[in-house]
């Protein structure tokens, strides 16, 4: 009797997989679809238990939920809230996150929260639900859903942390932190690094108290004293975020990152900033002097989009360029901010940061 060669049996699937893409609807994505189908295959063809599975197939539902949920509104700027879940609605800070909430969504933008109690709620009933997004998880104890975003559609359940936190931080355009416990230091240092390391990001990232608090003050001590004056961190990290216990400021901070610079990528070895409007060149000729230190060669210099941004959305925004040398991110951060500052667009340029 033939026995055929499972490597055999996965060519064919493969076969099958590339047919079946040419019959879908839409071929927009079919290199990725295929690609994907692909490596469920290969782990198919592969020695891996059970459990394995489980996990693989409740992430992949996990994702699709997200996905689903996300795509009516990815023309909307969105800010993460995070904070404690056991703050009591009659405190100073369950006040600052309702009206936080309050006057971003005035803004434009949506709110995201856990969903939870507590700083999470707080996000939720200052936005409203028509402005909300709930990002669900079952945990033994604290955890249901608020009754300001319970039943509506943009409440996504998660099993998994680690997919609920992709989503976070896959949609968020800024980060807001209120005090918390050991969940919202993991989010604040989280972030924190995936913003020094260039995974996420660039976006502003706001970290609140009540007036008068002192939460993140301290925090911040701890960072420079034990991390910036001993050379773990960079002296310029701290720029990836902005304390305060002031509304206003704490606003003005995220619609201020919006006010030229709309986004960023990489096109190979070259990093491209996409603008909101045209700077002048005498403005390109600043943050060359200013920023040089960040350029691995050549300078910074005004670029339309390239090839390789062909279908990009963006592609109309006019954009820099630089070898930036994937290091000074706190250094870029402030390039940002001075884009920002020196470099402001006429007023109808800036009505409305929050649309992508």
């Amino acid at each position: 009797m033939t026995i055929t060669p499972p490597t055999t049996e996965l060519e064919s699937l493969e076969t099958d997989i590339a047919a079946l893409i040419e019959q879908l609807p839409s071929l927009k994505n079919g290199k990725w679809i295929q690609r994907a189908l692909s490596t469920l295959v290969r782990i198919a063809g592969s020695e891996i238990d059970r459990l394995d599975w489980k996990i693989l197939s409740a992430s992949l539902q996990d994702m699709e939920r997200g996905f689903q949920v996300f795509y009516p509104y990815r023309h909307v700027r969105k800010v993460t809230i995070f904070g404690s879940a056991r703050v009591s609605p009659e405190s100073g800070e369950y006040r600052m996150a309702v009206d936080f909430a309050r006057y971003v969504t005035q803004q434009g933008y949506m709110v995201m929260t856990g969903a939870g109690g507590g700083i999470m709620q707080a996000g939720n009933e200052g936005a409203g639900a028509e402005k909300s997004f709930g990002l669900n998880i079952q945990l033994p104890f604290e955890q249901g859903a608020n009754p300001f975003i319970e039943g509506d559609p943009k409440l996504i359940p998660f099993k998994y942390f680690f997919t609920r936190k992709l989503f976070f931080l896959r949609e968020s355009d800024a980060i807001a932190l209120f005090p918390g416990g050991f969940g919202t230091q993991d989010e604040a240092l989280e972030c924190l690094t995936l913003c020094q390391t260039g995974r996420y990001g660039p976006v502003p990232m706001v970290l609140i108290d009540r007036p008068g608090g002192t939460y993140w003050q301290e925090w911040d001590a701890y960072i420079r004293k034990n991390l910036v004056k001993t050379g773990l961190v960079s002296p310029d990290d701290p720029s990836l975020y902005t304390i305060t216990d002031n509304l206003d400021v704490a606003c003005e901070a995220i619609n201020s990152f919006y006010r030229v610079y709309h986004s960023s990528r990489f096109v190979q070895d070259k990093f491209v900033i996409r603008l909101k409007t045209e700077i002048s060149d005498a403005c390109v000729e600043h943050l060359n002097a200013q920023f040089k230190d960040i350029l691995v060669k050549g300078q910074i210099e005004k670029t339309q989009a390239f090839p390789e941004e062909a279908g990009d959305e963006t592609l109309d925004l006019p954009r820099l360029v630089l070898y930036f040398n994937q290091r000074g991110f706190g250094r870029l951060y402030q390039m940002i901010a001075a884009i920002n500052s020196l470099c402001t667009p006429p007023p109808a340029v800036t009505a409305h940061p929050e649309l992508k």
